[in-house]
């Protein structure tokens, strides 16, 4: 905030004062009503811009300050201007300033209680709106669920055992919000059930899959995600991957789920982990009772019974961390696009961008920020990827030239089969010019030297089986030959280049 900002609040009161009562001229009276016209379009400005920081959308920033220095201006004005209450024009920040009732403008504040908040024309407005944002829902998940004894266990574990997947789902949810929240928000549901959920089923991580066949950061199962729009868009690529289309088919399947559980949120839950046709039998069997109740509880597995109470207990995590003592980490999300300027992949990517201001670097935030790509497919130069605005200034830095750029490209391009050196079938070796015993291989001590093997030509067609956990790009590095052009003989498509255990691959131009 401008310090000539604070000078106008230092002397607001008397201003307001020493203002004139007498009625005002004609004249006096068109200013007043014009400096109002201007504070009212500037709060309108400054809301529409909160709106599009809490979706990080990178206009929003410089809109919002645009309109607070509009803001700042016109009090000014104010004060100069006969029959024109400062007061009344400082109220316009009061109801701004409503929406940051649980902002934290000092996260290093934790001894302060969550109701207690700092003078809020002191704080830093824009930040305070997007942390606004970011609670928009204004607790009312509070409201629909119940907090009971099952849901504080849920909270025990999460702050004991599995603080960290707790931590690491709320980092790995930042850099998706502005893809996910959207979704939520458009069907009237709180964020913090859409966190709750993603914590419980994946971690945040998009390509999570489940020995079910669950998949990605909601954890759809083929069939359900089918009915609500997931699943191959035509290019190879699962669309369950997609953090935006995931999120925007939860929200639909929960929406659904309620309207038929009496807006019931546990039910819904319960629906979402052991099977909607269960859930609506034990709910129109039950009579429409609630599933705490003994005889409703009882009637569902004990994997839903424990996993209704903790996706509970980190939705309440979420919207109550410091009454818990929990400091979720400052996590610099602002989406830009990166477009690369040479040939890399992901796992290069990771390794040149280095891990400063992230404990854990960069791979899981480009991974689910590009849920198509596979970390090891190898991008030409020219391809647009999803970053942010921190990502593409590591990369200017560190990935387009100099040492750590081509140790990243040298470690990305070794392959340790090149460490083992193969000389053929070993001849037997003989002690005391009698008969021996072999190292390897097989022959007499008799026999003659094997003669050379000849290379094999790099033109004969020869076959490979893949073997568990390789990718074709890794296949491709193997036999010294390009992925795209394996892919093409073998009729993979991209970009995922997606193959199996045991498939057989034609090598047809790798020279390895």
């Amino acid at each position: 905030m401008s310090q000539m900002f604070r000078s106008i609040l230092a002397v607001a009161v008397l201003a307001a004062i020493s203002s004139n009562a007498a009625a005002l001229s004609r004249r006096d009276q068109t200013s007043v009503d014009a400096l109002n016209q201007r504070m009212q379009a500037a709060e309108t400005r400054y809301r529409d811009a909160m709106v599009m920081i809490g979706n990080a959308d990178p206009v929003g920033q410089k809109q919002s300050d645009t309109a607070l220095e509009d803001m700042e201006d016109v009090i000014a004005d104010c004060m100069k201007q006969r029959g024109c209450s400062v007061p009344t024009m400082l109220a316009t920040y009061k109801r701004l300033l409503k929406l940051n009732a649980d902002a934290e403008a000092d996260a290093s504040e934790d001894d302060v209680d969550e109701d207690d908040h700092s003078s809020p024309l002191a704080a830093d407005v824009p930040e305070a709106a997007r942390a606004a944002h970011l609670l928009a829902d204004d607790h009312r998940f509070d409201k629909m669920v119940q907090f009971n004894p099952a849901v504080q266990a849920g909270i025990r574990r999460w702050l004991t055992d599995m603080r960290g997947p707790l931590i690491s789902s709320y980092e790995n949810y930042q850099y998706m919000r502005h893809l996910m929240w959207p979704q939520y928000e458009r069907a009237g549901l709180p964020e913090a059930l859409l966190f709750g959920i993603m914590a419980k089923e994946s971690n945040g991580k998009v390509h999570s899959t489940s020995r079910a066949g669950a998949a990605g950061p909601m954890q759809f199962m083929y069939a359900t995600g089918h009915r609500f729009g997931l699943g191959d868009d035509g290019t190879g690529f699962d669309t369950r991957y997609d953090p935006r289309a995931s999120a925007q088919a939860s929200a639909a399947y929960l929406n659904e789920r309620m309207g038929q559980l009496n807006r019931s949120i546990e039910l819904a839950l319960a629906a979402y982990n052991g099977g909607e046709g269960r859930a609506l039998r034990v709910y129109q069997g039950s009579g429409g009772r609630n599933f705490w109740e003994a005889d409703v509880y009882n009637q569902f597995p004990s994997e839903t019974q424990d996993y209704v109470p903790m996706v509970i207990a980190a939705a309440w995590l979420f919207l109550h961390p410091k009454e818990y003592g929990l400091s979720f980490p400052k996590v610099d999300a602002k989406p830009t696009p990166l477009r690369l300027s040479q040939p890399s992949s992901i796992y290069q990517l990771t390794i040149c961008l280095g891990n400063r201001g992230e404990r854990d670097g960069y791979m899981r935030a480009l991974r689910n920020l590009n849920p198509r790509y596979q970390a090891e497919a190898w991008l030409p130069a020219g391809t647009t990827i999803n970053a942010t605005t921190k990502i593409v200034g590591l990369y200017n830095r560190w990935c387009t030239s100099g040492k750590r750029a081509e140790l990243a490209r040298t470690l990305v391009m070794s392959n340790a089969n090149s460490a083992i050196v193969r000389m053929g079938p070993v001849s037997t070796v003989g002690l005391n010019g009698g008969g021996g015993e072999s190292v390897t291989g097989s022959g007499d001590a008799d026999s003659q030297p094997d003669k050379p093997v000849k290379p094999q030509s790099s033109s004969r067609k020869r076959d490979y089986r893949v073997q568990r956990g390789e990718t074709l790009t890794a296949i491709a590095q193997k036999f010294q030959c390009d992925t795209g052009d394996l892919a093409k003989v073998n009729k993979i498509k991209g970009p995922r280049f997606a193959i199996r255990p045991g498939q057989k691959l034609k090598l047809d131009g790798c020279s390895n």
